[in-house]
């Protein structure tokens, strides 16, 4: 039996802030599909959502064209990089929002874990939200108290569950909101990327908990991560999603190697006529690219995986003065912060005109997942020659590192050491 169906789903959003052009063009909406019953007017303009690339329109589509069907009982992991439409569906689905186009058809009662205490009222304890949040679903209070005890046991909040929600941590939240949506028996289970902000302990917890709920009771799960360990772990299906559209459905193990060699092949950054840059120009760097353990140009990797970095330059052909140089390397994550540095003046490896590139290998990339950036900066004996800043950008998977189906969280930070429990 089909417990999901998702038919024509798209989902358009206006870009920028609020001001009158946005009452004009509700105003212009209305009268053409109310009053004239026309084709919405807006639907013709918007762009696929590619947030790396200036558009030529202020409306996007977050989601275009969606279609696929879920089975009853079936867990599907839905993934994707950042900005591909992945929570867009999810809330779509649970209805925080309306689709501009299609029909989303599901059978049996949904609960949604989104975001850190969604559908918690912060003034409220702990005890008060579970009765309200199953009051919500449709439960009366005599089943709430039968499923309370255990509610409270798997959350592991028993301390805090008269205190207000407002002073919990966002682990307990987290812990609390999963610990209701997954005992209030709900036909669907929907999960987006929240359970990262759980310690170890909990997200294996949890995901027990997800597959006794699809095996044992056959509930439907739609699961969004960025956890590739747990995505296989958990899920008979995957859908991939890029650019607000489906790219591919099927086997989960099959989707999970397609999203982790997506970019591969790809052409990389060229900055020959990049004019944002600070230097003297006497060096001027051309271009990047990233290569994996393969061989293969791309700019997504795993966890612990081999990564080459190529930087081509060009030098002036005088090189008035210039009797060394290097080359340096900035690794920022998705906050503009510094997480570490590579240069080739570490190991006094002078740049070699006539070659016109530095290769560096990094035998390890002992990264969490994330979005990361780079600052290239080129230097000489007479100043500095080339400055670009948060100009190389590439992705990391977390793709199980450590075998034990959990993922790093992303308070813990960005760097990941490669140890064992002796």
């Amino acid at each position: 039996m089909t417990a999901i169906e998702f038919e024509n789903i798209s989902k358009q959003y206006r870009l920028g802030l609020v001001s009158t052009g946005t009452l004009s063009h509700d105003l212009n909406r209305f009268w053409q599909t109310k009053v004239l019953r026309r084709e919405d007017p807006y639907l013709k303009v918007g762009e696929v959502n590619d947030r790396a690339h200036k558009g030529e329109s202020e409306y996007v589509w977050a989601l275009k064209d969606i279609n696929f069907k879920v089975e009853q009982g079936d867990v599907v992991g839905i993934i994707g990089r950042n900005g591909a439409g992945k929570s867009t569906l999810l809330k779509l689905l649970s209805r925080v929002t309306a689709p501009t186009t299609g029909t989303i058809r599901a059978r049996g009662r949904i609960a949604s874990l989104l975001e850190v205490g969604t559908g918690f009222h912060p003034e409220m304890t702990g005890r008060e939200n579970i009765y309200m949040n199953g009051a919500i679903m449709g439960m009366s209070r005599s089943e709430i108290t039968r499923k309370l005890d255990e509610i409270v046991d798997f959350s592991g909040c028993e301390r805090y569950l008269d205190t207000p929600v407002k002073r919990y941590s966002s682990g307990m939240t987290v812990r609390l909101g999963f610990a209701i949506a997954a005992h209030l028996e709900p036909e669907i289970l929907v999960v987006d990327e929240v359970l990262a902000v759980g310690d170890a302990e909990f997200q294996k917890k949890a995901i027990g908990k997800m597959q006794d709920v699809s095996r044992g009771e056959g509930r439907t799960v739609l699961f969004v991560s960025h956890n590739m360990g747990a995505v296989k772990n958990l899920c008979k299906t995957g859908v991939l999603l890029e650019s607000g559209m489906i790219r591919n459905t099927g086997n989960v193990n099959e989707i999970v190697d397609e999203y982790l060699t997506q970019n591969q092949n790809i052409e990389q950054n060229d900055f020959t006529n990049y004019k944002n840059r600070i230097g003297n120009k006497s060096i001027r760097i051309k271009k990047l690219e990233y290569i994996n353990s393969n061989g293969l140009k791309t700019n997504t990797f795993k966890t612990g995986e081999e990564m080459t970095i190529k930087v081509f330059f060009e030098a002036d052909h005088s090189l008035n003065g210039i009797t060394s140089s290097y080359i340096d390397i900035g690794f920022n994550n998705d906050r503009e912060e510094r997480i570490t540095w590579i240069s080739s003046r570490i190991f006094k490896k002078e740049l070699d005109y006539n070659q016109g590139v530095v290769i560096y290998k990094i035998p390890h990339l002992m990264l969490n997942q994330g979005s990361y950036d780079i600052n290239l900066h080129c230097e000489t004996n007479v100043g500095k020659a080339d400055w670009i800043k948060h100009i190389g950008h590439f992705e990391v998977i977390f793709d199980d590192y450590y075998h034990q189906g959990i993922q790093l969280p992303a308070c813990q930070g960005n760097q990941i050491l490669d140890f064992e429990i002796l």
